[in-house]
């Protein structure tokens, strides 16, 4: 799904792995959007992810996800 955003900015679901999550995506979490606010790199390619309500994720690097990102074109 794409769609645009009231900033003009393009939002599409994408799926990420550990490797590919990047701050500011939004994963929904048990019915809530969760904003990804900061990543740590742990040992085997896993990070921790620590959204904007500071709850922590730990995600396994074979882990996939959906989640929403805005594109930014200039």
């Amino acid at each position: 799904m794409r769609g645009w955003t009231s900033s003009g900015a393009l939002a599409a679901n994408v799926e990420v792995s550990s490797a590919s999550v990047q701050r500011g995506d939004v994963i929904q979490i048990g019915g809530q959007p969760c904003r990804v606010a900061d990543l740590f790199q742990l040992p085997g390619g896993a990070k921790r992810l620590r959204f904007e309500s500071g709850e922590l994720l730990t995600v396994h690097s074979r882990t996939r996800l959906v989640v929403l990102r805005t594109l930014r074109k200039w």
